[in-house]
């Protein structure tokens, strides 16, 4: 364990949390707790959402994920970008029009259902869970081969300080952690990816038939096919990616931290240029590592690939540069779970706590120390599933929470936007089906069954096949809702759909973000 890397951990640790102590001065109220009272002006929430989606998935797991195999990984890089016009065409502007605190707000918006709020509670919870676990593999990854720390004391340090942020800053500390974080990462990416293009004289085309030669893979690694050998398989990968971020509730709680939908619009205006920037990046870093770390030693630090960036800054940069970049992907994955953190326990406390057990009439402060409590047992079970995992890659864990996402949350925005006949059951029903489905057959995939010993959570033969199988439970969500509405005896309430339509377009009748 060296001083430099101790040192700027401990930086880090102390500069988050002297946020976290000047946010909690600021939070008053449920509305400060769960949104930040919707103050954040477009550029800051651009930042903090790309904050959340350039995660230690992003940076540490696609880095990996290119190094050591190549094309595929590159998938990650632009799936993830083209997610954001999902994001931005179809769901931001209205969810933020009809939304309050959480993504059931939204949707109960139009169904007036304890029943509809307490299953888009649930999925935000397992989907936020899923989420986590692959920030908190990363960060056991790096914080062990830093400092040399156990990975289950790593996480267990990990888990701790983001339950910090949430109990006492709430949704201003996690999102002035983002921004700060965001900025950290975009600075720290930029001056490696110049170190690499450097080592290549400037030059792309040196660039790409040097990596040709560097790793096992040779002339196949910039071909398709390295992971994904089956077409299907690779399709439904790439639609958990383009999908996904539109169901994620983490990022959709962040359109209610501005005061308005145009100001939601310019969030994701920013917040794609960030990203799409920081995914440009990827794809030199990954080059990079596969050309000066080498295949050998990526795998050594660990199978996963997770660790690709940082060896590649100690490599070209030395001990200064491998500490900062490490320090700076350790702030990235404490943002990304203290928001992941507060999305559960908000969801606990103002949908199940506040809205279904208490009728509506819990207390902002009773609100807010069940947010708090919540925060615990979800960091809890978090922890412990993390710990079980920590031979995956953190992208990939990522991409089966973006799956689920897609799945389960995704087919039941749109209809509730836009499908007038479109009922309660409906909703409840394709909830369940891309739920029940997306996790059912991620429990029976590769990613858990593995036949050889550390690939996989559990040694054995995986039932279903595929890696992942968003192309089939996106379908599946979509079916259970249109089922639901037209078996139900149940009849739509056209005119709660005309309202919805027209306060999700317009706006009308919110007057600002404090008081939506």
């Amino acid at each position: 364990m060296s001083v430099l890397s101790l040192t700027l951990f401990l930086g880090i640790i102390i500069m988050t949390l002297i946020i976290t102590y000047w946010s909690s001065k600021r939070t008053k109220s449920a509305s400060d707790f769960y949104t930040a009272g919707g103050g954040l002006t477009s550029w800051q929430n651009g930042l903090a959402v790309a904050g959340d989606f350039m995660s230690a998935a992003s940076f540490l797991g696609i880095t990996g994920a290119i190094a050591l195999i190549g094309f595929d990984g590159f998938y990650m890089s632009i799936g993830n970008l083209v997610a954001f016009l999902v994001l931005l065409y179809l769901v931001s502007e209205p969810l933020r029009n009809l939304g309050k605190y959480t993504l059931a707000d939204m949707i109960t918006a139009r169904f007036k259902s304890k029943k509809v709020r307490g299953v888009a509670a649930a999925n935000t919870l397992v989907i936020s869970i899923f989420y986590m676990i692959a920030q908190l593999v990363g960060a056991g990854g790096l914080i062990k081969l830093l400092l040399g720390i156990d990975f289950g004391l790593s996480v267990l340090i990990v888990g701790m300080l983001m339950t910090i942020y949430v109990i006492f800053g709430g949704m201003t500390a996690t999102s002035w952690v983002q921004i700060t974080k965001a900025i950290l990462l975009l600075g720290g990416s930029a001056v490696l990816t110049f170190l690499v293009f450097s080592k290549f004289n400037f030059n792309i085309s040196h660039m790409f038939h040097t990596v040709q030669s560097a790793t096992p893979l040779g002339n196949n690694f910039l071909h398709p096919g390295n992971k994904y050998t089956d077409g299907l398989d690779m399709i439904s990968f790439n639609m958990s990616l383009v999908l996904g971020a539109a169901g994620l509730p983490h990022l959709l709680v962040r359109f209610f931290t501005v005061k308005d939908a145009a100001t939601a619009r310019k969030s994701v205006v920013y917040s794609t240029w960030f990203i799409g920037a920081f995914f440009i990046m990827t794809i030199f870093l990954g080059f990079g590592a596969a050309s000066f770390v080498g295949f050998e030693r990526i795998v050594e630090a660990n199978s996963a690939g997770n660790m690709a960036a940082p060896l590649l800054a100690l490599t070209i940069g030395g001990e200064f540069l491998f500490a900062f970049v490490s320090a700076i992907a350790f702030a990235t994955i404490l943002a990304v779970v203290s928001g992941l953190v507060l999305t559960s326990a908000s969801a606990f406390a103002h949908d199940i706590y506040g809205e279904i057990i208490k009728n509506g009439h819990a207390t902002e402060k009773q609100q807010v120390k069940v947010a708090r409590l919540a925060s615990i047992g979800v960091s809890i079970v978090s922890i412990l599933l993390a710990i079980f995992s920590q031979s995956l890659n953190v992208a990939f864990l990522s991409v089966l929470a973006l799956g689920i996402a897609a799945s389960a949350n995704l087919p039941v925005i749109l209809c509730t936007i836009y499908w007038k006949r479109f009922t309660a059951t409906g909703a409840i029903t394709g909830m369940l089906f891309g739920l029940i489905s997306s996790v059912v057959l991620v429990l029976l995939s590769p990613n858990v069954w593995h036949s050889e010993p550390g690939m996989g959570i559990f040694t054995g033969e995986a039932l279903f096949k595929m890696i992942n199988p968003t192309i089939f439970t996106v379908p599946f969500g979509f079916l259970g809702a249109y089922l639901g509405t037209v078996l139900s005896k149940e009849k739509a309430d056209e005119k709660s759909f005309a309202e919805v339509l027209f306060k999700s377009n317009t706006g009308f009748g919110i007057s600002s973000a404090k008081d939506h």
